[in-house]
């Protein structure tokens, strides 16, 4: 007789916090598991949600339903991710969710049954990193997931490298205001008031830009009549 033999059952793979080591302040150590913050907002379905994620290897760090919640048990809980299940999320959740946004950030994936848009715009301008409409499978979590920390870390960079943009203008600007002062002050051509700052900076040790605010400083100073 052939021998029979038992079919191979195969597990999803353990989400991990590696997956999401850019996230800010979560604070996880390589390989461990990523840690979930549930919301419940009003859709009544986060112990299923719960029970998939523990069989993932998640750690759910834990379940609210009060919007006014959300920032300070990100804070307390330092979750990876957090995941809101919605009927439609309503304006509390989504101005807390916003706060939590601007003072520390996550990726946020929002579950909802209702596929009106004015909720999904709302939501993406909270700073949702994914908005899925009734899509609650348990196969589709762990992708989800995936695909919601990829958006955060792809857009965590974006800002960062436009926030760098901005402090270099900044900094430009302060530069060629000082040198503009220099220039009439002191009836220095620009390539002398620049020259001027450069030296001022390498005997103080500081930063072009640095000198340069000092000099401004001074001179509205001087302008006041306090100096």
């Amino acid at each position: 007789m052939p021998t029979r033999t038992r079919p191979v059952v195969r597990r999803p793979a353990p989400l991990v916090a590696a997956a999401a080591a850019p996230v800010a302040g979560a604070g996880a150590a390589p390989h461990a598991p990523l840690r979930v913050l549930l919301i419940d907002d009003g859709a009544h379905r986060t112990a299923l949600i719960r029970d998939e994620l523990a069989r993932q290897g998640c750690d759910v760090v834990g379940v609210i339903e009060q919007a006014t919640l959300i920032h300070d048990c990100v804070m307390r809980l330092a979750p990876d991710v957090v995941i809101v299940d919605s009927e439609s999320p309503t304006r509390d959740t989504l101005e807390h969710l916003a706060l939590m946004g601007s003072r520390s950030p996550r990726p946020v994936v929002v579950f909802s049954e209702s596929d009106a848009e004015d909720p999904m715009r709302a939501a993406l301008k909270a700073g949702v990193s994914a908005y899925v409409v009734a899509g609650l499978r348990a196969e589709r979590l762990a992708p989800v997931l995936r695909v919601a920390i990829a958006r955060y870390e792809q857009e965590a960079e974006r800002r960062a490298q436009l926030d760098g943009l901005s402090a270099q203008l900044a900094q430009r600007k302060t530069i060629e205001r000082a040198k503009g002062l220099l220039m009439k002050s002191a009836g220095l051509d620009e390539d002398a008031a620049f020259q001027r700052l450069r030296r001022q900076a390498m005997d103080r040790s500081l930063a072009l830009h640095e000198v340069a605010a000092k000099v401004i400083e001074a001179h509205e100073l001087r302008d006041a009549g306090l100096i």
